[in-house]
């Protein structure tokens, strides 16, 4: 089967969405997702979204502070632009209706790490459900967007794909298995917007949704994109360890309210001996602290002790977490929390310009899936959903100046089966999938050495040429097409760690425990 629009939106988040509203007046714009449509990391976010908006504070700062954040390695013309565009942006949310709260009748900003004013817009402790909620509700709305979930996007179509063979590299739409009909459809389309979150799922353990396997990442690449610094992957400190419920954050305030984090066998509090801060140290000092004593004693997690609070403060500030643990069996005001950082945030990704282009005619992409230059080597907390609803807006922007420059698509061939089987192994896939989240949180993680990522670049060539043949020879599942998606993005973010010779930011490598003079972006190219 085989379906035509004006732009394909391949995610269903704050960058495709924005994407597809930007776009509909006067387009006919399909968002798939390869799930529901609320299953990305946008309805995931918790804090909010950074902007200027108070008196005081200044876009001259708000950059700085994102620079500082991004170790230098941030493009300054990208950030000042995005930081420029935050005000309006908040503003087309509250159009939609996004009930960001306020207080004597302004909005309320909060400030969170790493920014030097209050500029943080919220909606309590859940922006991004609202947010999600907001733009869901809009594209429903609207005549012009058809939204398909459970679409799960395979290839995107170039001229290898037509008819007519042709090496062009222009993007014309692509390939994506329906779990509903059980097959795979043909969409076609003059743009494609890729917006399709990050690659968390890499590692072992990671706050991303299920659905973050770095798909659209992998797909720009084999396509012929070039992807940029994709060893910078950003890990939170403390999330939940719990066989069954694998990415529950345990929230930076529980530390900052008294908790201490301490050896599971002898109840050490063991942060004193990295930093005179001890618990209340940065996030990246905590989070390698941490890896440091799990790897030295072969621990599976470490503990973060708040029970000697009064059991009513502690319920009282973390009610949510007191519930969600309690429920598992953990009462925090009587027992320590076993926790593990968690991989949280892709910095690096798909390269852009400032219009969402990549290097493929009728190809652009927004949000966490790109690599923007306004990130740099680490995230300032709350930009991430600024920089989805900037570069969605940015996109579409240009899609409808420069329509009739884009590529016209040919004549498609439909998907070809003929020559593969249903899979008799399906246990194959999780024990790969397995293999590379269990090597890539061990030897690819928080503290890295060039013997351990040596390591993992034996591992991922030869589970990759496992998964090729694997990939030739069945037909494709979802879980197959994530594993071809996963094991391309993994030896992606292996070779950009290898090929960084210095510490900077999100990387560290006790190998090149120094940051070089110039700041050098890691490209790799198809």
């Amino acid at each position: 089967m085989s379906a035509a629009f004006d732009v394909l939106v391949v995610g269903s988040g704050a960058a495709g969405l924005t994407a597809a509203l930007n776009l509909a007046g006067t387009r006919k714009v399909a968002v798939i997702a390869k799930g529901a449509l609320g299953e990305g990391a946008t309805n995931w976010a918790q804090g909010g979204i950074a902007a200027v908006l108070e008196k005081g504070d200044s876009f001259e700062a708000h950059v700085e502070d994102t620079m500082v954040a991004g170790a230098g390695l941030n493009d300054r013309a990208v950030v000042e632009h995005v930081v420029g565009a935050a005000p309006s942006a908040i503003a087309r949310l509250i159009e939609l209706g996004v009930p960001f709260a306020q207080e004597n009748g302004a909005l309320h900003l909060t400030r969170e790490g790493g920014h030097s004013h209050r500029r943080i817009v919220h909606v309590a402790d859940a922006t991004g459900w609202a947010v999600q909620l907001a733009l869901e509700k809009a594209a429903v709305a609207n005549p012009n967007i058809t939204l398909l979930p459970d679409m799960v996007a395979i290839d995107l179509i170039t001229g290898r794909h037509a008819e007519r063979f042709s090496t062009s590299g222009a993007v014309h739409g692509l390939y994506a298995f329906s779990r509903a009909a059980g097959r795979v459809e043909t969409l076609t389309a003059r743009a494609t917007i890729l917006a399709t979150g990050g690659a968390g799922r890499a590692y072992l353990y990671s706050t991303a949704p299920r659905g973050a396997t770095g798909d659209g990442i992998a797909m720009a690449w084999r396509a012929g994109c070039r992807v940029s610094n994709m060893e910078m992957m950003q890990f939170h400190p403390t999330c939940l360890y719990n066989l069954q419920v694998k990415n529950f954050l345990i929230t930076e305030a529980v530390r900052g309210e008294g908790g201490h984090l301490k050896l599971p066998s002898t109840g050490e509090r063991f942060m004193p001996r990295f930093d005179g801060r001890a618990e209340l140290a940065p996030r990246d000092v905590v989070a390698r602290a941490i890896d440091h004593e799990i790897k030295r004693l072969g621990l599976d997690y470490v503990h973060l002790d708040i029970s000697h609070r009064d059991p009513e403060f502690v319920k009282g500030h973390f009610p949510n977490i007191y519930e969600k643990l309690l429920s598992l069996g953990i009462d925090i005001t009587r027992e320590p929390i076993p926790v593990v950082p968690a991989q949280h945030y892709t910095c690096g990704g798909v390269a852009v310009d400032l219009d969402g282009r990549t290097d493929a005619p009728g190809l652009y992409a927004a949000g966490e899936v790109t690599e923007s230059g306004l990130h740099g080597a680490n995230r300032l907390a709350s930009n991430s959903l600024l920089e989805c609803l900037v570069f969605g807006e940015a996109a579409a922007r240009h899609i409808l100046s420069y329509w009739d420059d884009l590529p016209v698509w040919p004549a498609i061939r439909e998907w070809d089966e003929s020559r593969v089987s249903n899979s008799d192994e399906e246990v194959v896939i999780q024990q790969i999938w397995g293999e590379i989240r269990r090597f890539m949180w061990n030897f690819v993680g928080i503290v890295r050495t060039t013997k351990r990522l040596e390591r993992a670049k034996r591992r991922i060539d030869m589970l990759r040429q496992e998964v090729s043949d694997y990939y030739r020879n069945f037909r494709v599942t979802p879980d197959l097409i994530e594993l071809r998606n996963l094991v391309e993005v993994a030896d992606l973010i292996i070779r950009s760690a290898l090929a960084r010779h210095e510490s900077r930011g999100l990387h560290y490598t006790l190998d090149h425990s120094q940051m070089l003079a110039e700041a050098r972006d890691t490209v790799l190219v198809p």
